[in-house]
């Protein structure tokens, strides 16, 4: 298994921070170049655009962050 697909599938968790300001990542960047950047939701939305020039795959997963009612 590729460094790369690993990446993809372990999903974001509470210990993996915004490599921007330190909160909770919700955002990870998979380069071209092998590297990851990993980004809050705001971040994530602010370096869209540019990461998607450099990036191999971009997985957000800040639709965790909208809460659901069950009503």
């Amino acid at each position: 298994m590729s460094d790369q697909v690993m990446l993809e599938s372990v999903p974001l968790n509470a210990l993996d921070r915004c490599d921007r300001c330190g909160a909770q990542a919700y955002v990870r960047a998979v380069l071209l170049n092998g590297g990851e950047l990993m980004f809050c939701a705001h971040h994530g939305k602010e370096y869209a655009e540019k990461l998607k020039s450099v990036a191999a795959t971009i997985i957000d997963e800040s639709e965790k962050l909208v809460e659901t009612s069950a009503f």
